[in-house]
């Protein structure tokens, strides 16, 4: 493949929702390109762009895939993406590295889901987007009603370049309403042919709408269209593509992605509409003076890491797009995030899992370099001396927590070392050691994402693990107040123990967690055991007393005490303390406490009533509804138990067809209910 200059370079972002036959395009574009000779169909995993085991065991995409091809001088790189929304993860990495992107949609099944979720996030980005409705050819095929349906949920912008001849079995091409011409396909080769009659009325109709929404693509078409005059061919592209990268139109294409029809006028409107690479300029953050700064292409090299590989055999590959600059073969090539300079040897595109070997990437490319030490997802790469940073992908919130333990006793460490591995690929795979409850916690996606998790653990590293219930940190704490002493008296010849304090115990109500107050006068226990007094307050409050949960809100007094000249030790006014403590807090009302999370539910209004039941069910308080920013998307507010939300995330899918998304955060910690409580407390005892 040859090199190619900033301005010949498209990058695009091939999504849609799960089954619309995104990547079966991606592969038909590479065929038509003939950037490879072969690609599979259906379920005969020859695909070239699902590779991995899960991919060709589901039969679908599971992480992004690079497809670059070249077509009339022009170097597209596609980028394909999952389609399943718990690798959503995925999607967004993607348009971080495009300038455009592609929507994929099936004539069948119209706007689902996941495309309308691509469609927000693109819309955050400000980046130029187009459609591509697949599966003419398939019977139930509907261009006029998919095209009516996206109008109705992404606004009037939505602007058909084509109509289909035939759908369904009939489905034979397009017509193109700029020219006012048809084509035909017969394996894959267009026949150009005058448009059929029954279609130049509504090509007409489609053609003036087109040619409107060009015309508002600059001041000086508007002008010339409202005088009535007829905008040239050239025109009326000049103002579609002005129109698309300014994101008031987005461009519809249609045909078949198995069959290919329409493909090569895909490839020839990736190269006339989509930005290219010249047009991108960033913003980044100065390593040194924290000052923003505007970065063209023409600046010396920065790259940004959207995408990172591990595999035991053939190690780490950094998929990178360089935003400006150049970089070559022996080039210097520094890592500003993790603040060392990367030893590197060279870089490939992939084709799939195919490499081919690259000397020089321009601006605007997208390669991938192998073995980099250092460099994870997010960094960004430069020259040394232009030290900049890009932000971080924004990933998704992973909210399905679960808990890994080895299956094979002795295999934790090695556990831990793939988990984080996985985590290192995907940033939507969260890990967390649980220190106070010793427990490898993960959070990810959903139980598909959870899947894929444990099945490349076992796959790539050799290990497998059995999930256990998450630990749930409770608290502990007291309502009342009461007072206690103990002596500590211990002989066993030569020096022997001895402690005496009088302590209470008292609620605290400004959120601290522990609190002592020394009210000694006269010297009734020296200053200097006064230290192991609060020490053995607070280690055995932090044990917990009634279910095994660390003791917060809880002041402490030491009121008086006694000692001996020769046997108090530190040693034995701690242990009288912890006796005192223990002995007091069952006079002092202690209750159980859980923590409460505020979730955000969004969801199309129909679920609103489903979803507060659900809420309600899980103990959750409804605190309100209100709109969105998006007509017919609703949010609920509420404070839930961390208890019940284990299965939220399957359920909210399950209860909202997958429309339905949630964030929380911690607020409080609140008084377990009596029954939960007594349950959770003869729990501790059955494993003391």
């Amino acid at each position: 493949m040859k090199e190619y200059s900033s301005d010949k370079i498209r990058n695009v972002a091939v999504v849609s929702h799960d089954g619309a036959g995104k990547t079966a395009l991606v592969e038909s574009l590479l065929l038509t390109s003939g950037a490879v000779d072969f690609v599979g169909k259906g379920q005969d995993n020859k695909h070239i762009m699902d590779f991995e085991p899960e991919e060709i065991k589901r039969n679908v995409t599971i992480q992004l895939g690079m497809a670059p091809c070249e077509w009339h001088d022009h170097k597209v790189n596609f980028v394909d993406t999952p389609g399943y929304n718990e690798f959503h993860g995925e999607v967004r990495a993607a348009l971080r590295a495009c300038d455009g992107m592609l929507m994929v949609l099936s004539a069948t099944s119209g706007v689902e889901t996941d495309t309308v979720r691509a469609w927000d996030y693109a819309v955050e980005l400000q980046m130029p987007r187009m459609a591509f409705i697949n599966k003419m050819d398939v019977d139930g095929a509907d261009f006029f009603g998919t095209i009516e349906r996206m109008r109705e949920l992404f606004g009037k912008g939505i602007m058909p370049l084509q109509i289909p001849i035939g759908e369904g079995a009939n489905f034979e091409g397009v017509v193109d309403v700029a020219k006012m011409t048809a084509f035909t396909y017969k394996d894959g080769q267009p026949t150009e042919i005058a448009v059929p009659a029954h279609l130049i009325e509504k090509a007409q109709e489609i053609r003036e709408m087109t040619v409107e929404a060009a015309a508002e693509g600059s001041d000086e078409l508007l002008e010339k269209y409202l005088e009535g005059e007829e905008l040239s061919l050239d025109e009326i592209r000049q103002g579609l593509r002005e129109g698309m990268i300014s994101g008031r139109v987005c461009p519809i294409m249609c045909g078949s992605a198995t069959s290919r029809i329409g493909l090569d006028q895909v490839l020839d409107r990736m190269i006339r509409y989509m930005p290219d690479a010249t047009k991108k300029v960033m913003t980044a953050t100065d390593a040194e003076t924290g000052e923003q700064r505007a970065i063209h292409v023409d600046k010396p090299l920065t790259a940004f890491v959207f995408k990172t590989l591990l595999d035991p055999f053939a190690g780490k590959q950094s998929f990178v797009r360089i935003f400006s600059g150049e970089l070559k073969e022996g080039d210097r090539l520094f890592d500003v995030n993790q603040g060392v300079e990367e030893k590197w040897g060279k870089m490939v595109t992939l084709i799939g899992k195919q490499q081919i070997p690259v000397s020089t990437a321009k601006a605007g490319d997208i390669v991938v370099i192998p073995k980099l030490a250092n460099a994870k997802t997010g960094d960004t790469l430069t020259a040394p001396d232009f030290k900049v940073t890009y932000d971080a992908i924004r990933f998704p919130q992973p909210l399905y927590t679960v808990a890994m333990e080895p299956v094979k006793k002795g295999e934790e460490e090695k556990l831990a070392s793939a988990v984080l591995k996985v985590a290192e690929e995907d940033p939507t795979c969260v890990v967390v050691k649980n220190a106070e409850a010793r427990q490898l916690q993960v959070d990810c996606m959903g139980e598909v994402h959870l899947e894929h998790i444990l099945n490349k653990m076992d796959r790539k590293y050799g290990v497998q693990a059995k999930l256990v219930t998450p630990y749930i940190p409770y608290r502990e704490t007291i309502k009342g107040s009461a007072e206690t002493e103990s002596k500590y008296k211990k002989q066993s010849g030569g020096h022997g123990q001895y402690g005496h304090v009088k302590i209470q115990v008292d609620p605290l109500y400004d959120g601290s967690e522990f609190a002592f107050v020394d009210k000694i006068f006269g010297g009734a226990v020296p200053k200097q055991y006064i230290p192991a007094v609060e020490k053995g307050a607070k280690e055995t409050l932090d044990k917990g007393l009634i279910a095994g949960y660390p003791m917060i809100g809880v002041q402490v007094t030491l009121l008086d005490g006694s000692y001996h000249s020769v046997d108090s030790s530190e040693l034995a006014f701690k242990v009288a303390t912890s006796q005192a403590i223990k002995d007091v807090i069952p006079k002092a009302k202690p209750v159980l406490l859980e923590p409460i999370y505020e979730v955000n539910v969004f969801a199309p209004d129909a679920f609103m009533g489903d979803i507060m039941g659900d809420l309600n069910s899980r103990r959750g308080r409804v605190l309100g509804m209100e709109q969105s920013e998006r007509t017919g998307i609703s949010v609920v507010k509420a404070q839930v138990p961390l208890a019940e939300m284990a299965d939220y995330v399957t359920a909210l899918r399950s209860i909202t067809q997958g429309q339905g998304v949630f964030n929380r955060q911690f607020h409080t910690y609140e008084e377990v209910p009596h029954k939960q409580a007594e349950e959770i407390i003869a729990a501790h005892k059955t494993q003391e």
